[in-house]
């Protein structure tokens, strides 16, 4: 994983793509002033697909589902539930 500073990534930047695409490098870390600023990475080349709906009839929903809504809300606040 090379670091590479920011003039050199303005004046390359085609070519550390090129790199990161082909698998020559899993990534690279851009620095300025010598300190790591960000990191170049590929982007993950899987289809996201369609995820809205992938558990229907998978289980049965309650009907009273959400009859304790408002108890679990006051628990994330750290409220007493009578």
């Amino acid at each position: 994983m090379p670091t590479i500073n920011m003039l050199e990534a303005k004046t390359s930047l085609s070519r550390l793509v090129e790199s990161i695409e082909q698998g020559h490098e899993r990534e690279i870390i851009l620095a300025r002033n010598g300190r790591p600023a960000a990191r170049l990475v590929a982007l993950d080349s899987r289809p996201a697909g369609i995820r809205i709906g992938v558990a229907k009839g998978a289980f049965d929903v309650p009907d009273d589902i959400d009859a304790h809504n408002a108890d679990v809300a006051r628990l994330f606040l750290g409220e007493a539930v009578s």
